[in-house]
């Protein structure tokens, strides 16, 4: 394993050689004469922390600094300063450096922090590793789709993405509430920073401000420790609130306060506590309807729906069916194994004829289970879900053509397939069955189309 590399940056050569020589053993060090002398290494070499001096000729150790900002590398800057300059130390680690040692430099001290920097330094860079592989298993992280509802979706959330403004997401379920609050944390200012999510549907009233606010140990019965809320774990990042229409009154007079002046208190507890947090709520319910039955306060309405996005439903965005079925079989091929490459058209006009309630995140379970269940390379009417096929041929006929004798039933599935020319999914619409069951009277009496 290859050694941390360490660039001392000292006007003075005795103190530049004799920390090089005492690092030597456990890092790879490179040595400069001023802060112009190490931007010029800097971006020749892979530095992983530098110690430098704050009072030189030329570039001194504060302007080293800045530099490095601006260079936007992740290097831990250590000053080295005499005592005569421990303000001006404490003034470089406002500006940010990591921490600083006086001279004459004491080596176990700086060791210790040299350790400490470049372990924190691991541990973000293993964060923004983490967020972005978090964000490439995300391949939805994007719409599907060109109807006009959904490209005017998009064009908000990209807008609305690189500020901080508060959101609020309205649509049905399953139209894709959760992914466009991906779509604009991943975009944002503050993506690198913390994204937490909660159900506001899933806890009790008192459980669900604990949740959001945190509680002091002995708040209440079961509070053996102090815990923090999602607000303080999502400090510097962002905070998603799912079904906030279902957020009891007492919560929601709490979550106001915060809105207004961006501090709360733990449960149980008198500190205020200040933090910096984007809010994106999302609701299937009508919260203006809401507001005027008593049951949603027009004050926090208004706070939150800063900005208002609505996702349309499956139903009004037809045309996008195909683009999403067919990502949805690419994704669930993939992910289990299958060569599907596509599907039928008349497996596809089943898909078309039916009303999705359930949105696109029936949609996409309908697909899986196609592809979980296909026999073939091209997903067919068999592989669509029983209930699907069912469904369509009740809701265009009610009672289909289930009270034909067989031989009229048989001989009327000949004739309709001749004048639609094959055409089995125009022959199930005017015979009033669903596409399934036609194919499998066409198996049964092995009709030729």
């Amino acid at each position: 394993m290859a050694k941390p590399t360490v660039l001392i940056v000292d006007d003075d050569k005795m103190t530049r050689h004799t920390l090089s020589v005492a690092l030597e053993d456990d890092y790879k060090t490179y040595t400069a004469t001023d802060g112009i002398d190490a931007l010029k290494i800097l971006k020749k070499k892979d530095i992983d922390l530098v110690l430098s001096d704050l009072d030189m000729p030329g570039l001194d150790g504060l302007k080293l600094l800045e530099k490095i900002g601006q260079m936007n590398k992740r290097v831990p800057l250590i000053v080295i300063t005499g005592q005569g300059t421990i303000e001006s130390a404490v003034q470089a680690m406002k500006s940010g450096a990591y921490d600083f040692v006086t001279k004459p430099v004491n080596l176990d001290r700086l060791t210790l922090l040299i350790e400490k920097a470049l372990e924190n330094k691991r541990l973000k860079e293993e964060n923004v590793l983490l967020k972005k592989k978090i964000k490439e298993s995300f391949p939805e992280l994007k719409f599907i789709g060109h109807s006009a509802a959904i490209k005017k979706c998009e064009e908000l959330a990209m807008q609305v993405a690189s500020t901080k403004a508060t959101v609020l997401i309205e649509g049905e379920s399953g139209t894709g509430k959760e992914l466009i609050t991906n779509i604009i944390h991943y975009n944002s200012p503050v993506a690198h920073g913390p994204f937490i999510k909660i159900n506001c549907s899933a806890f009790s009233e008192g459980v669900l401000e604990s949740e959001l606010f945190g509680h002091e140990k002995g708040a209440f019965t079961g509070a053996v420790a102090t815990k923090k809320g999602r607000f303080e774990l999502a400090d510097q990042g962002t905070l998603f609130l799912d079904e906030v229409g279902e957020m009891p009154p007492s919560t929601q007079v709490k979550l106001l306060r915060f809105l207004q002046e961006r501090t709360f208190e733990r449960v149980g507890g008198t500190r205020t506590y200040k933090v910096d947090v984007r809010l994106i709520s999302a609701t299937n319910r009508d919260l203006a309807k809401l507001v005027k039955e008593g049951k949603f306060r027009e004050d926090l309405y208004y706070r939150l729906r800063v900005v208002r996005i609505v996702m349309p439903p499956l139903r009004e965005r037809k045309e996008d069916i195909d683009e999403l079925v067919n990502n949805f079989i690419d994704k669930f091929s993939s992910l289990h194994g299958k060569p599907i490459s596509g599907i039928s058209k008349e497996a596809m006009g089943l898909i078309h004829a039916y009303n999705w309630p359930g949105n696109v995140r029936e949609l996409m379970n309908c697909i899986e289970s196609a592809v979980v269940m296909a026999k073939k390379d091209i997903l067919d009417v068999e592989d669509i879900p029983e209930y699907l096929s069912n469904h369509t041929a009740e809701s265009e006929t009610g009672t289909g053509s289930r009270g034909l004798l067989q031989e009229l039933e048989r001989k009327a599935i000949i004739d309709t397939l001749k004048n639609t020319r094959g055409d089995k999914v125009k022959a199930s619409r005017i015979l009033g069955i669903g596409l399934r069951t036609l194919y499998r009277k066409i198996d049964k009496w092995r009709i030729e189309s």
